[in-house]
């Protein structure tokens, strides 16, 4: 990991279980709430407005850096 990478997690690290969890709920939001996850999720078939929103989110962030990092 990069320098700032590293002290992301060690911040992380530190957090308590609720904590962890409140910032996890929060970036979920958040990303709920983008242009470009709204933009993505109207392209899926309509069988996945059944799948969790973690799942969504965890597919939604892993096209992303695949493509960024293409």
């Amino acid at each position: 990991l990069s320098t700032q990478g590293n002290l992301m997690a060690n911040k992380f690290s530190t957090l308590s279980g609720t904590e962890n969890a409140n910032v996890r709920l929060s970036l979920q939001r958040a990303i709920c709430s983008s242009t470009g996850f709204q933009r993505w999720k109207s392209e899926l078939p309509d069988d996945t407005d059944k799948m969790p929103l973690e799942q969504l989110v965890r597919c939604y962030l892993r096209e992303t850096l695949e493509t960024l990092a293409y």
